[in-house]
Formats: C-alpha cells, structure tokens, sequence
C-alpha cells in the first residue's frame, strides 16, 4: 500500500472538511483550536507535504527551511498576508488562497457595516441596554442617510464591486472609488462607479469603505493626513485588513470628531484590539467576521481541501497565487 501523503491542518474546521482530506491524506488535525506557539507550528510542519491555514499561521523563510518536504499551504481565505509568497515560490511551495467563493456574503457585511456605523446602532443598542432610555428626543442617535449619499470605495475587487451594486442599484449612492488601475467601462457601469484620485475620494466620499489588499504599500494608508481629508460627517468601513488603518489615529479621529463614525471588522496585531478604539462610543467593532456564514465558510473550507488534493493527488491546484511554482515543478 502506498503512503498517503501527511498533512496538517492547522485550526479546527468543519468536520465533513476533515473527512474530505482523510480519503487522501493522512491528516493531522487541530479540532481542539489551540493556537499553537510558533515552535510548535514549525515543529508539527516538520514532516508535512501539506497544511492547512487560516489567517493566524505565518508562513515564511523560517517556516519553510523548517518543513523541507512541504509542497503546498492552502489558506482558508481570500487575503494571505499571512504569506511570504516570494519565499514560498524560491523554496518551490505552492500558495493558494480561496477567491470568489466569499465575495458576496463578504459584501453583505460590509453594506451591513456601513448601515450600522451610519445609523449608530451600537451606540443605541449600548444605550438602551445600560436602561438610559426614558424618553423620546428629536436627536437621539441622529445619524447620517445611506440612501442617496456618496459611497467612495478604496479597493475596486470582486467584493469593492458588490458593495458598489448594492449602493449604487439598492440604495440609490452616488459611488465613487480608487483603485491601482481602473476597472473596464463595461465594470464601471454595472457598478454605476465612477474612477476619482485618492484625494477627491477622501474628501468627496460620505461613507468610505476600505475593501484593498494588505502590502507594505497600503500599510496605514489610512491614517491622520487621510482621516484629515475626510468630512466630519463621513463615516469608514474596514473590512479588508488590518493594518491599512493606522488604529490609534482612528480612535483619535473618533474622539475628537474629525469623522462622524466607523465601522472596523479587522484590526492591526489582532486578535489584539487596540484599547483607545474600545474607548470611543462612535465605533462599531466586529471580530474579523465578514465572511462568516455557514454556507460560505464551508466553501472556503472546501475549497482549500480541494487545493490540497488538486496538487498532492492530481498535480493541479484550483486557485494558485503564484503558479509558476507549477511551471517549474
């Protein structure tokens, strides 16, 4: 009988996922959910041909010239800043992520976050939960109107492109956006989007939401001179990653009213929050969940199980970043 290949899975996933990889591989898995030191990542990766990874699981030099026969990290998300990917393609190790199949729930979240920061729902529900409601006010919890306003959007991907639909086709936006290229006329008008610099965004947008890519180019590409920029009325809404925000010059900015309100699903060093943003009422604070539901988050498992058996058995993965790691092979 022939040897399965080893593998590790480095967090508990679902257990139909496990099932999945154990008909090709001989797996070894964390259901428990310890967050593992990082000897002990390096140690388990020794002998592996594959892992598994989430977010939390830094893949890099150390880590590889730690597991010389590893062959492939699947990660179970569409970002992979948690990646050294030159790293990875000089040691000859395939990266995949799992695109597309998190888009739409994703966006979901982040109109849902917008709404929540414009109409400051966390402070009232705060409010109302600590009994301080005994009367009706002409402007208690006054927020500022979704439909109608202008949406700038920093990061025109797949999921910058579903907050833009459900702006500009479901609540009537005026949507304005930045990105490193232009999207095509034909994405443009399905969005009904229209290309402006980064400083007509920031100054020009109501509501602002960050949907780009973590990279030491957009590293605090939200920060004092930028929040500066904005309305006092504006809102901003991260979901893409943190790090693109500097964290403490938002709470700042929150503190003194430079902007209205915020809406942060991410956060630099989390799952460490940082502790002037806990301190601000006009803040809406999520942990990393926008691409939390069900059905998508068995796509996203199912899809890096299904990276891991496209190239361990079959010599193809799905979703490659960098694949002329397969060239050379």
């Amino acid at each position: 009988m022939v040897n399965k290949p080893r593998i590790l899975v480095a967090r508990a996933i679902f257990p139909g996922t496990i099932a999945q990889l154990e008909q090709h591989f001989e797996v070894e898995h964390n259901q428990a959910d310890v967050i593992w030191p990082r000897t002990e990542l390096l140690a388990r990766l020794k002998d592996k041909a594959g892992a598994f990874t989430t977010g939390s699981e830094r893949i890099d030099a150390q880590a590889l010239a730690a597991a010389p026969g590893l062959k492939i990290v699947a990660n179970m998300a569409v970002g992979y800043n948690n990646f050294d990917v030159p790293a990875m393609t000089a040691a000859g190790v395939v990266a995949t992520n799992t695109p597309d199949v998190l888009t739409e729930t994703t966006a979901d979240f982040g109109f849902a976050l917008l709404m929540a920061t414009a109409r400051r729902i966390t402070e009232s529900e705060h409010y109302l939960r600590a009994g301080q409601w005994t009367k009706w006010a002409y402007d208690m919890f006054s927020g500022a109107d979704v439909h109608g306003s202008t949406l700038g959007i920093l990061g025109m991907g797949r999921i910058g492109q579903g907050i833009a639909r459900r702006g500009a086709h479901g609540f009537g936006m005026n949507v304005i956006y930045h990105n490193r290229s232009r999207l095509v006329p034909e994405l443009e008008a399905a969005c009904k989007a229209r290309y402006v610099a980064k400083d007509e965004l920031l100054r020009t947008a109501d509501h602002l939401v960050l949907v780009l890519p973590y990279s030491k180019q957009s590293h605090h590409a939200i920060g004092a001179p930028e929040l500066a920029q904005m309305k006092p009325t504006a809102t901003l809404v991260n979901i893409a990653r943190g790090g693109i925000v500097d964290d403490a010059a938002l709470a700042r900015a929150l503190r003194d009213k430079v902007i209205a309100a915020a809406g942060i699903d991410v956060f630099e060093g989390e799952p460490r929050v940082h502790p002037d943003l806990l301190a601000v009422p006009n803040v809406v604070l999520t942990p990393h969940i926008a691409s939390a539901t069900v059905p998508t988050r068995k796509a996203m498992a199912k899809l890096a199980a299904d990276n891991l058996v496209g190239f361990l058995v079959h010599g193809k993965p799905l979703t490659p970043l960098n694949p002329e790691v397969l060239k050379s092979a």
